[in-house]
């Protein structure tokens, strides 16, 4: 079984992610963040790293989906192959911050490693407001999104709603963060759950026929 959580920076998918984990006893695979050699620079200079730190992302959750297909444990993964793919990319693209030639040589490398991997069996996407992102954010106090514009979070949610509009790579469950305080309440946490096992269940009797 392979859930993942997907969602805008700041949305709460590590959150999320960790307490699913914990909850269903499934093995976390989580966003390379601390050990991200580029994201830093990034946010400094999006234009000079962007095509870098995202063949990074690309990299790294490839070798998760990877992972997981030799160990065929169950997993929960913090964001998608497919988010960079459809929403990161395209929108740094667009703004100007990723050449065409980038951009192109980008897809076509995701190409490739997306037909080797298969997508999660349950996709949770947390839906959130940029004030709702801007304030998460600025909680979990890291230095290096204090550069992050409005704008941008606000063009990530347009392409986020568009991508999920269209999504049919498997089962998928919306959690709209904004009426949802799961990282400090357990009765919204234990919604979430609550859906989460109705869809699950429905996955399992779908594979019994």
């Amino acid at each position: 079984m392979h859930l993942a959580v997907a969602g805008n920076i700041g949305s709460g998918k590590t959150t999320l992610t960790t307490l699913l984990a914990k909850h269903y006893r499934y093995t976390p695979h989580f966003e390379s963040v601390d050990d991200n050699p580029y994201l830093n620079d990034f946010y400094k200079d999006m234009q000079r790293w962007s095509f870098n730190l995202q063949v990074y992302f690309l990299n790294s959750r490839f070798a998760q989906l990877i992972d997981l297909k030799e160990k065929g444990k169950p997993i929960i993964q913090d964001r998608t192959i497919y988010e960079d793919a459809h929403i990161f990319a395209p929108n740094l693209n667009a703004m100007g911050l990723l050449t065409k030639r980038d951009f192109d040589n980008y897809l076509l490398l995701f190409g490739l490693m997306e037909s080797f991997v298969s997508p999660p069996d349950l996709l949770i996407y947390l839906r959130a407001s940029v004030p709702t992102l801007v304030s998460q954010i600025q909680e979990r106090g890291r230095d290096y999104e204090e550069a992050i514009r409005l704008d941008y979070l606000s063009r990530l949610n347009e392409r986020y709603e568009a991508w999920i509009s269209t999504y049919d790579k498997g089962e998928l469950l919306i959690i709209d963060v904004d009426d949802n305080n799961f990282h400090q309440s357990k009765e919204d946490l234990g919604k979430i759950i609550e859906s989460i096992d109705g869809k699950l269940h429905g996955l399992f009797d779908s594979g019994k026929k």
